[in-house]
């Protein structure tokens, strides 16, 4: 059985999304204070957390990041705020989704179960040996989910590993962030692709030697994205 944390100080919010994800099969703990949740999260096997933005003592953005200090675990960020840069922050610290206040309960499930499937997909992605795929000093390991730049490991989130292996395994193929963002994060967060411009950007921060003049993934004005050979 999955387990998901609920970090939301609402209580009538949180029971609301425990109630539908219990319905479904997941088990759930539910934290209204972020410290009390942001330690949980690291003392127990949790799947997926489901993080409130707006919290007292310690906003979302900042337990978003010191999760993903040590976990690539999916993160669903919920928030009442509309605006596009705190989407953007968000994803940008490793969140994988961002949902807004109010939602649909059957949505959030559909979600949840969609970044869960996607995610186990990726941990397993495939059982062959020697899975690597190798060009210009970049090595990606798929089945170990190890990326190395001229022998240097460097760290990737979840998302961030997926779309690079999806463009590595397609290469000189051009993808729009339509696709791309349909293809890695699904078609329950359709409507949002400035995601993947902000991966992308991440992605490159890591493995390139001067992101400004990338030598693997290669921006195609007005048409997307591709990873050159």
């Amino acid at each position: 059985m999955k387990k998901i944390l609920i970090i939301e100080d609402e209580a009538s919010i949180a029971e609301l999304e425990k109630d539908y994800l219990e319905i479904n099969g997941f088990k759930v703990d539910i934290e209204h204070s972020g410290f009390m949740g942001l330690d949980k999260s690291k003392n127990n096997d949790y799947d997926l957390i489901i993080l409130d933005l707006m919290l007292p003592e310690i906003n979302g953005f900042e337990i978003c990041k010191k999760l993903r200090e040590n976990s690539d675990i999916p993160i669903l960020m919920v928030t009442a705020r509309k605006e596009d840069i705190d989407k953007i922050r968000g994803l940008g610290l490793g969140a994988d989704d961002y949902i807004t206040k109010p939602f649909s309960p059957n949505e959030l499930v559909a979600r949840v179960k969609a970044h869960l499937a996607r995610y186990d997909r990726l941990v397993g992605i495939t059982s062959k040996s020697n899975d690597n795929i190798i060009i210009r000093g970049l090595n990606i390991n798929i089945s170990s989910r190890r990326v190395y730049v001229n022998g240097n490991e460097v760290d990737l989130t979840t998302k961030e590993f997926e779309l690079l292996v999806f463009l590595a395994q397609n290469p000189d193929k051009v993808f729009s962030k339509d696709y791309l963002f349909e293809k890695v994060w699904g078609e329950y967060s359709l409507g949002d692709i400035a995601t993947v411009t902000v991966h992308i950007g991440k992605i490159r921060d890591k493995i390139e030697a001067d992101s400004s003049n990338p030598q693997y993934i290669e921006t195609i004005w007005g048409a997307g994205y591709r990873f050159k050979v």
